[in-house]
C-alpha cells in the first residue's frame, strides 16, 4: 500500500500506510494506517489512539491535526496523558462526532435538506446561502459527503440521500420527519 510521511515540529514523525495493525504503545504503534512513535504526544495507549484514527476521515492532514489538539486538550484541561475518555472529551468538545463529522458538514447537510428539500441544489446557490466560497465546498467539504455517502452530485445540483436524512434524525431527535424529507 501507499505510505505518507509528516515530521513534526519536536521531531516526532506520523506515518500513513495502507493496511497495519495496532499494539500497545511499548514501541511505535501502527493505528488504522498512523504511525504513532512510542511515547509521542503523550498517547500511550492504542484504544486512545484508534478513537482519534476513526474521526479523522482517513486524512493524514486531519489526523495530524487532531493529534495536536487532542494532546493540547490532555495537557491544558486534564494531567497531560491521553486516553480513551479524553480523547473523546477532546474530540467532543471539537464538535467531530464518531464518523468524523464536523459542525460544517452538518451544517452544509442541514441546509441542504431543510432550506432546498433534499435538493437538488447548484453549488453557487448552496454558497451562497453558507456564505462560504464555492471553492472551498467543492474542495475541502464535498468530497468528505460524497465519500460518506451523505449526498449526491448531480447534473441539477447536490442531493441529500437517505443516509444523511437517518444520520440528521439521529443527531436531532426534536427535528420532524416533515421537516427532514427528501422531495420525491
Amino acid at each position: 500500500g501507499g505510505r505518507i510521511e509528516f515530521e513534526f515540529e519536536n521531531g516526532d514523525w506520523l506515518t500513513l500506510n495502507a493496511t497495519d495493525v495496532y499494539e500497545r504503545l511499548s514501541e511505535d504503534t501502527n493505528i488504522s494506517g498512523a504511525l504513532i512513535p512510542a511515547g509521542a504526544y503523550s498517547f500511550r495507549d492504542a484504544d486512545a489512539c484508534a478513537t482519534i484514527s476513526t474521526r479523522a476521515r482517513s486524512t493524514p492532514r486531519i489526523a495530524n491535526r487532531l493529534l495536536k489538539r487532542v494532546r493540547d486538550f490532555a495537557q491544558v484541561k486534564h494531567d497531560g496523558r491521553v486516553t480513551v475518555t479524553i480523547a473523546n472529551l477532546a474530540l467532543d468538545a471539537l464538535s467531530i462526532d464518531t464518523l468524523g463529522m464536523e459542525t460544517i458538514d452538518r451544517v452544509i447537510l442541514t441546509t441542504i435538506v431543510e432550506t432546498f428539500q433534499g435538493g437538488p441544489v447548484g453549488l453557487g446557490t448552496l454558497a451562497a446561502a453558507l456564505s462560504e466560497d464555492e471553492k472551498t465546498i467543492e474542495e475541502i467539504y464535498e468530497p468528505f459527503l460524497l465519500q460518506c455517502g451523505m449526498i449526491n452530485r448531480t447534473p441539477r445540483g447536490r442531493v441529500a440521500t437517505k443516509r444523511a436524512i437517518a444520520y440528521l434524525e439521529s443527531r436531532n431527535k426534536n427535528l420532524s420527519s416533515s421537516r427532514l424529507s427528501l422531495r420525491t
